[in-house]
């Protein structure tokens, strides 16, 4: 299998490179990066820490596209569009871990989804995805009196938020209330904001340090609270959720899945071999 990664110098880009080189049956035939990037020209394999590979880091997505069967992207919102373009256009893989898209940039990728296969995730790691479903069944287990909260914190350099996971959960949460995460999100309070609303999901987003992502769901109630809580300490459990999406992909028929399509698990479902 032949897989190219755009945003290959990036932190996940290092790590994908390392184990996609790796994995047995898979050949690493690209790496991609923004123009005027320090990383062009440099060999992937001093990115991953391994012997060179004997390809150079390039900045021509298209090219990328053309020689790969899968292509992984942790790049940036604007150049993740752009590059589902290329999918569709070549019947390419496609698997984004970019976070921050808008409505504009989201309805691209799934135009290409008509043409390509494409595997979107906010998280990529099986905990995250075992924690969106069972938000969505407590959301629909507790009525509207219980208040729902999500906070969340990362890394310093982390550009956008409430994070992509963070807004899976809440998007979660909405799901199991019968209602869109549009209609009753509270993304940040300030001042004066008055009484809180009921049926309202909030969000807390805290930036400092290296923290590599921590969300909490909290439902509270007169009296009580429930807390369910998820730690990533690695990012290599994001690589490894990644790794999966990428052999998954390869060869599949067009269309938009999601990590819980490549896991194959959904909470409440029969155990397999059971009645």
């Amino acid at each position: 299998m032949r897989v190219g990664i755009a945003g290959c110098a990036g932190r996940m880009g290092q790590m994908l490179l390392k184990m996609l080189s790796q994995a047995p049956g898979v050949l690493v035939v690209g790496g991609t990066e923004r123009r005027g990037s320090p990383a062009l020209g440099m060999d992937l394999g001093a990115l991953a820490g391994t012997e060179p590979f004997g390809i150079t880091v390039g900045d021509d997505p298209a090219l990328l596209f053309d020689s790969a069967d899968v292509v992984i992207d942790f790049t940036n919102p604007a150049a993740t569009a752009l590059h589902a373009g290329f999918a569709a256009k070549n019947g390419t893989a496609h698997v984004i871990g970019t976070t921050g898209l808008d409505n504009d940039q989201q309805a691209a990728v799934a135009r290409a989804a008509q043409k390509a296969p494409i595997v979107m995730a906010a998280n990529m790691s099986l905990g995250v995805n075992l924690l969106e479903q069972v938000i969505e069944q407590m959301a629909r287990i507790l009525d509207t009196d219980w208040d729902i909260e999500i906070v969340e914190m990362h890394h310093r350099h982390k550009v956008d938020a409430p994070s992509g996971t963070a807004l899976i959960l809440g998007e979660a949460a909405a799901r199991g209330r019968g209602t869109t995460l549009r209609r009753v999100a509270k993304r940040g309070r300030d001042g004066q904001t008055g009484p809180r609303a009921k049926g309202e999901i909030g969000f807390a987003a805290l930036r400092g340090g290296d923290v590599v992502g921590d969300h909490t769901v909290i439902f509270a109630v007169d009296g009580e609270r429930v807390e369910v809580t998820h730690k990533a300490s690695s990012r290599e459990i994001f690589a490894r959720g990644a790794v999966k999406a990428v052999l998954w992909a390869a060869g599949k028929t067009p269309g938009l899945y999601t990590m819980k399509d490549v896991l194959g698990f959904s909470v409440g479902a029969p155990a397999a071999g059971n009645s």
